[in-house]
């Protein structure tokens, strides 16, 4: 056989190679037509569960099982919150009324931050710190904020700053223990290292334990954002003209359960708005916290 002659392959022989277009990165075709991922099971549990009490509570409203005045009908509700949005309640509306409640809570929470965050790295990298600040915490952490109220007006008057107090001290004690938490938790190789390195004792605070810290002042900032949401319709009850808490107990005094209701799912629906931010920020600045 001549070298010249062509040897006759079968094309079944030959391997089928799928080379990417030009331009493509690999994989995008892969992705063409993958279907969206599914919704977690957990989301659609949480919607019925929602869909089914609203339908129970419109069905008990409904019938006539519960009078009106104890359950007003949800879509009273929504109308009414429709007005308070627009026409207002208690001579301001619904956006003055949130406005009041949040400046105070946002007011107690950055308070209890300055604080708390330094309170809560003296307990957790020093025994003198320890031994001043821990026992303040932990007499101040079992009373309910309410049972500071009567001395909080015999000290701070009925303005804006009794209001803010109360609601402080719901939110200190939950950023001092996570702080101080934190704070005890920094892995003490880091610490090593960077003393070997030369960094001074406000050094090794600000690159080294803050930062170890934040996942834990975070998930503080969290709990204190929901013990002082709590105490906001308390707060509120000290001569306040504004707020959210005072416009329930306004509505409560004349029986408007439907404004009542309305301004519960105001507070609800507020408290999930911040928990979800707090959560995004945890994300955003500390992501790499339980990670391996």
């Amino acid at each position: 056989m001549s070298h010249s002659t062509p040897i006759p392959v079968a094309d079944i022989a030959l391997p089928l190679v799928i080379l990417p277009s030009e331009g493509v990165p690999r994989g995008a075709d892969e992705r063409v037509g993958r279907p969206l991922p599914a919704v977690p099971a957990r989301v659609w549990i949480s919607a019925a569960t929602i869909t089914g009490l609203v339908a129970l509570w419109w069905a008990a409203s409904a019938s006539g099982t519960v009078p009106a005045l104890f359950l007003p009908s949800p879509q009273s509700v929504v109308a009414r919150l429709g007005r308070i949005a627009t026409e207002g309640f208690v001579d301001a509306t619904l956006a003055q009324h949130l406005a009041a409640s949040l400046f105070r809570v946002f007011a107690a929470l950055a308070a209890a931050l300055v604080i708390g965050v330094p309170a809560g790295l003296a307990i957790g990298l020093s025994t003198v710190g320890r031994g001043i600040f821990d026992p303040i915490v932990e007499f101040l952490r079992p009373i309910p904020p309410l049972a500071y109220l009567p001395l909080v007006i015999i000290w701070a008057g009925i303005g804006e700053t009794a209001k803010v107090l109360v609601i402080g001290l719901a939110m200190l004690p939950p950023i001092v223990i996570s702080t101080a938490a934190g704070a005890r938790g920094v892995d003490r190789s880091r610490v090593n290292v960077a003393r070997a390195l030369g960094a001074t004792p406000l050094q090794l605070l600000r690159f080294v334990v803050l930062p170890s810290a934040l996942p834990s002042i975070l998930t503080g900032t969290r709990i204190a954002l929901g013990a002082g949401w709590s105490t906001l319709v308390a707060a509120e009850l000290v001569a306040a003209t504004r707020g959210v808490g005072f416009m329930i107990q306004s509505a409560a005094n004349f029986l408007a359960t439907d404004v009542v209701v309305a301004g519960i799912l105001v507070i609800a629906g507020v408290a999930f708005v911040l928990e979800l931010l707090v959560r995004f920020a945890e994300r955003l600045l500390v992501g790499w916290a339980g990670r391996s």
